[in-house]
């Protein structure tokens, strides 16, 4: 089968066929926003990184225990290309994945998909509810409480970084920025207060 290059809509439609929760819904589409932002900020094609960040969690509700393998083998099926196959799957480099991100697009993925969560939890805890308001330091100040959402693992967000050789607040920044391009979608636009 010859691969094609995925549209939005075929994308999203993938991702709902494999995911109903709406927390993981609302993460799919917090990466796409900030993958888009990065591509956009660095003149890279807008379209095939948002799809990839759409995606990048195509098997984690239904098959958490083979998570990024399971992605690799859908997409392979669906006749994605390998590029977008390999994206996807190296984001979960060292954690369930031997496949290390490489390209600036694999490895902005593997930075961004734990800050998301980090800011969105730093958002749920403002008055506002909001990403709008949410500011770099804020993310920081909350870094080194480690029981400040818990599930999310900062060392990875850090050799992401590391990879990328952008500074933490830097990575924090357009991470925050792409988010609230998207905050209405992710449910994060707040309330007015």
């Amino acid at each position: 089968m010859s691969s094609k290059v995925p549209t939005r809509e075929e994308a999203y439609q993938l991702l709902t066929e494999y995911n109903k929760s709406d927390s993981l819904i609302k993460h799919a589409l917090a990466v796409e926003g900030v993958m888009r932002y990065f591509a956009r900020k660095r003149g890279e094609d807008e379209e095939k990184w948002g799809i990839i960040g759409l995606v990048h969690d195509l098997d984690y509700e239904k098959f958490p225990e083979e998570h990024c393998h399971k992605s690799g083998e859908i997409l392979k099926e669906k006749g994605w290309p390998d590029e977008y196959i390999r994206a996807v799957v190296s984001h979960g480099w060292g954690i369930c994945s031997e496949v290390e991100p490489q390209t600036e697009l694999e490895k902005i993925l593997f930075a961004i998909d734990e800050l998301t969560g980090l800011v969105v939890t730093t958002a749920l805890v403002r008055p506002s509810k909001s990403v709008m308001d949410v500011k770099v330091k804020s993310v920081k100040k909350k870094w080194n409480d480690k029981r400040f959402a818990a599930g999310v693992d900062r060392s990875i967000i850090e050799k992401g970084a590391e990879m990328l050789g952008i500074d933490l607040s830097n990575l924090i920044a357009d991470t925050i920025a792409g988010m609230q391009e998207v905050a209405e979608a992710i449910g994060l636009k707040g309330v007015q207060v």
